[in-house]
């Protein structure tokens, strides 16, 4: 439990991800009905990219501040795919640049409407007390000192019945694929027919196979594979690459992302083997 997200805040892993949840966030809205976000891994949900923690790594400068260079320059389709996502980024620094940054849990509580709830999990302790200060007070918002694998039990099905689940472990322990696996099975089983929105680091393909196949063989359908690489340009530490699994995906999503992300790879490309990726990996 040593992982802090202030140090990869921005990057092109927070590209995608946060790129997906608004695009998800904005498919829910379509419908008047209320909504809940269950999110397994909150963080701390805001972050200063200007805080000498953020400084050390930089990694947002390879990610979100190469997108807010070139976004103007881009195609009016790739514009409207990433709107929802920007304009959080932008209502945090109406002055222009990117000072802050919104975490997922800044991301749905800045698009959530009247109506719709949000249940914040986060078991690192310092995270957490930074978590609860940034949303206790905010009564769209649960904010629960909680394991991750036990929300998915405990907090599913939601009583408003539509929503969705955001998952994004760190990936700091070697189970944590069978973990990840057992938790979204579990989850499913409790809420067939909810949004389960998956992030993964592309780095162990063969987990990553696996736990898509494991997934099926539990009866899951209806599933997609969403990947962007900046391609491979050292053996730093540095995020380069990374996926998104959605189960019951909007079809808005798999549109959107088709759009965006040969803009996207171009724009944050850092050497060879740059590329993306949508594709149906579980038949409906």
């Amino acid at each position: 439990m040593n992982y802090r997200h202030i140090y990869h805040a921005g990057n092109i892993g927070d590209v995608l991800k946060h790129a997906v949840l608004a695009n998800i966030l904005m498919y829910l809205q379509k419908k008047e009905g209320a909504y809940r976000v269950l999110d397994t891994h909150a963080g701390v949900g805001l972050y200063d990219l200007t805080s000498e923690k953020a400084q050390k790594t930089g990694e947002w400068q390879q990610g979100v501040g190469k997108v807010l260079e070139q976004i103007d320059e881009a195609p009016e389709g790739v514009k409207q795919a990433l709107a929802p996502w920007l304009e959080t980024v932008g209502n945090l620094n109406p002055g222009g640049g990117v000072q802050f940054y919104p975490g997922s849990p800044e991301i749905a509580c800045m698009l959530a409407r009247k109506q719709d709830r949000l249940t914040l999990t986060e078991l690192h302790p310092e995270d957490f007390e930074e978590l609860k200060n940034n949303y206790g007070g905010d009564k769209k918002v649960k904010v629960i000192a909680l394991d991750a694998w036990l929300a998915l039990g405990s907090f599913l099905p939601p009583k408003e019945r539509r929503g969705v689940v955001l998952i994004d472990p760190a990936y700091e322990v070697e189970d944590e694929f069978d973990r990840l696996a057992d938790g979204i099975i579990r989850g499913w089983k409790r809420w067939q027919t909810g949004i389960f929105a998956i992030w993964f680091p592309v780095k162990k393909f063969r987990a990553v196979r696996q736990l898509i196949a494991t997934l099926e063989e539990a009866g899951i359908r209806n599933t997609i594979k969403i990947e962007l690489s900046a391609g491979v340009v050292s053996d730093d530490a540095a995020m380069k690459a990374s996926g998104m699994i959605v189960i019951n995906p909007p079809w808005t999503l798999t549109k959107d992302m088709n759009t965006a992300l040969p803009w996207l790879c171009k724009t944050l490309t850092q050497g060879k083997n740059a590329a993306w990726n949508v594709e149906q990996v579980i038949p409906e």
